[in-house]
C-alpha cells in the first residue's frame, strides 16, 4: 500500500511574496494545511525541526494542535534532531500527542542534519561524554526514549528519608507508538543499523554518501540493504519506509513563474564534510512527473512518500498544488486515496 504525506519545513519570513511572515503565520498554515490535506485525501502531516532558525521548532504542540483539528490524516515529524532532546520528556510529549491523536503519531527522529549553531545540542545542555561523537550522543538519548515510551522503569519511587521504593515509569503511556518510531538515515550503513534497532525508516532527498549511481538507485540500494537487515534480525512486524521527494506540477502561469518548466538533474556536493548526492526535483507538467516519478525506483520501493512544501506560497496554493498531485500524479506510483477519504470527498 503507498501512503503519501506532505512535508513541510515551516520557513517564516518578513519578506514581500511571503504568506508565512511570522512564527505564528507558519505553525497556524500548517494546521490549516494539515486539515485541508485530509480533506483532499492526503494519508500524513509531517514537519521538519530546525533549531535557531526561522522554522517550525517545536513539533509536540503543533502535532497535537492538528491531531484535535483532524481524525484520520497521519502526524508525524521528518526529523527531530535527539542530540537537542530530554528523552523522558520527550517520551511524555510524544505519548500525549500520540494519545490525542487516537495513535495516528508517526515520529520521524535522527542525528539531525548541519545547523547554523555551532554545537547547538550543548547550548540546550546537551554534551556529548568524553570520547562520543554528536551521531552517539543522539543514538543514546534515542536508547532512553525508545525504553520509556515501552514501558520500562526508568526512575525510583520515593519511599521515604531518601530511600527509594520501587520503580516508576513515565505517564502517560501510549501503546503502539514504539513500533512508530523511524529513523533519518543518510548512508546505507545507517539504514542497516536501524534495521537492527527495529525502527522504520526515513530517507529524506538527499544520502550523505556518494557512489556515482543516480540518486534514487542509490536510495533503492539503501532500502534493499534495510530490509535485508530487518530479515535478518527477525522482527516479526513488517516495517515501514519512507522517501521524501520535491514534487512540483506546473498547471497555471503562476506555477510557471515560481519554479519554471523543467525537472534537474541529482547534484553532488559537499556537506558535513563529505560528499553527498542530493535527488532532483520533479517539475513540469503532471502527466509528465507522474512518468518520471514512476520510473523512480526508490519511490517504487517505499510503501510512503513524502512531498517537501513551499509552505511561504500559503495555505491555498499549497493545497490546490496537493490536490493537483493527489489526482494527477500519485496515481502513477500507485497511490489510491483511503475509503474513507474517498467517501468524504465524494460527500463533499
Amino acid at each position: 500500500m503507498k501512503r503519501i504525506g506532505f512535508l513541510s519545513f515551516g520557513h517564516w519570513q518578513p519578506v514581500a511574496g511571503s504568506q508565512s511572515q511570522t512564527a505564528r503565520d507558519a505553525l497556524v498554515q500548517t494546521i490549516e494545511l494539515a486539515v485541508a490535506a485530509e480533506r483532499i485525501g492526503i494519508d500524513g502531516a509531517y514537519v521538519r525541526v530546525h533549531h535557531f532558525a526561522r522554522q517550525l521548532a517545536s513539533p509536540y504542540p503543533l502535532l497535537a494542535a492538528i491531531a484535535a483539528r483532524t481524525s484520520r490524516i497521519e502526524i508525524g515529524t521528518a526529523v527531530i534532531d535527539m542530540r537537542y532532546e530530554n528523552p523522558l520528556y520527550a517520551a511524555e510529549e510524544a505519548a500525549a500527542a500520540d494519545l490525542i491523536s487516537a495513535g495516528r503519531l508517526q515520529l520521524g527522529i535522527s542525528r539531525g542534519s548541519p545547523e547554523p549553531a555551532l554545537r547547538g545540542s550543548e547550548s540546550f545542555g546537551y554534551v556529548p561524554a568524553e570520547g562520543e561523537t554528536d551521531a552517539d550522543l543522539a543514538r543514546r538519548h534515542t536508547e532512553l526514549f525508545r525504553a520509556a515510551i515501552d514501558g520500562a522503569a526508568v526512575a525510583h519511587a520515593d519511599g521515604g528519608d531518601g530511600r527509594p521504593a520501587g520503580t516508576l515509569a513515565i505517564q502517560p503511556q501510549s501503546p503502539g507508538l514504539p513500533d512508530r518510531i523511524w529513523w533519518g538515515a543518510g548512508k546505507r550503513a545507517t539504514a542497516v543499523w536501524t534495521a537492527e534497532q527495529g525502527m522504520n525508516l526515513m530517507s529524506s532527498t538527499l544520502l550523505t554518501e556518494d557512489t556515482g549511481v543516480p540518486f534514487d538507485e542509490l536510495q533503492a540500494e539503501q532500502i534493499a540493504l534495510y530490509r535485508e537487515a530487518w530479515a535478518k534480525a527477525g522482527w516479526e512486524r513488517e516495517p515501514r519506509v519512507s522517501v521524501s521527494r520535491s514534487v512540483l506540477p506546473v498547471v497555471s502561469d503562476l506555477d510557471r513563474s515560481y519554479f519554471g518548466t523543467r525537472s534537474g538533474d541529482d547534484q553532488v556536493g559537499h556537506l558535513d564534510g563529505g560528499l553527498a548526492r542530493f535527488g532532483k526535483s520533479y517539475v513540469g507538467e503532471p502527466d509528465v512527473i507522474a512518468e518520471e516519478l514512476s520510473r523512480d525506483v526508490a519511490v517504487r520501493e517505499a510503501d510512503t512518500v513524502l512531498l517537501t512544501v513551499p509552505n511561504q506560497l500559503g495555505v491555498e496554493y499549497n493545497a490546490r498544488m496537493l490536490e493537483t498531485i493527489a489526482r494527477h500524479v500519485a496515481p502513477a506510483i500507485g497511490w489510491r486515496p483511503s475509503a474513507a477519504a474517498a467517501d468524504a470527498t465524494e460527500v463533499a
